[in-house]
């Protein structure tokens, strides 16, 4: 057989190389995959995950499972974010599982995510936690059918079950933000409306005080910091 034809033939029973972008969440994190370096999931959440302790979340230490479940909502438009929509989009099925157990994988690094300030409160105090937002976090207000917080997410925080996200570690602010996308209906995609009932019964003013409560008040190593309330 002459060479040429014999080389071509070898070369089909060659086996596929390995690409360890495909199978490192490491990788992708740090590579951005398809969508490039400048879609690097560290550029924005951080080397440790912890976010930028504004409006950038914290994704370390988050149950694998949900953020493979709020890729797929990036990328199918359940939930709207120009640079997460366009990354998630070029991102394969095992590509987000991979970078999502990367994630999961992390220490949760509090100190470094969690800020007092919420939109509107520039000068929040995080030792004047009001009552009201201690009760509706964790009592809720059964007049105006208001769940608690802590029924899906916890009395410490740290969410209960898979489905409910710990919120440990995130910023007033990003609280903030993400109960007015829920209360507007920007934000959808939670099982049975829930997180849409429950931020919809809210009044307006009393978002930014339970945001500033979630950021601070559930989490138990720093709860006795927090025993002043507001007027």
């Amino acid at each position: 057989m002459p060479l040429l034809p014999a080389l071509l033939l070898a070369s089909c029973n060659l086996s596929p190389v390995d690409d360890r972008f495909d199978d490192s969440g490491e990788l992708i994190a740090l590579s951005g995959s398809d969508a490039g370096p400048q879609a690097a999931c560290h550029t924005c959440h951080g080397l440790d995950g912890g976010g930028d302790g504004d409006l950038v979340p914290r994704i370390a230490g988050m149950d694998p499972g949900y953020i493979v479940r709020q890729l797929g909502f990036y990328a199918d438009g359940q939930r709207r974010h120009p640079q997460m929509s366009w990354l998630a989009a070029r991102l394969s099925s095992e590509e987000r599982l991979a970078v999502a157990q990367y994630y999961a994988d992390m220490d949760i690094p509090i100190a470094d995510a969690v800020t007092t300030d919420a939109p509107g409160s520039p000068d929040a105090d995080p030792t004047c936690l009001s009552a009201a937002a201690r009760r509706l976090y964790h009592l809720g207000d059964p007049s105006r059918g208001l769940a608690s917080c802590a029924s899906c997410h916890g009395a410490d925080g740290t969410g209960v079950g898979q489905g409910n996200p710990s919120l440990i570690g995130q910023s007033a602010a990003y609280h903030a933000e993400q109960l007015r996308r829920w209360r507007a209906g920007e934000r959808y995609g939670d099982p049975k409306g829930v997180m849409h009932d429950a931020a919809a019964a809210l009044r307006a003013d009393e978002i930014n005080p339970l945001s500033e409560y979630i950021a601070y008040g559930p989490v138990q190593s720093r709860r006795r910091e927090f025993q002043a309330e507001c007027p």
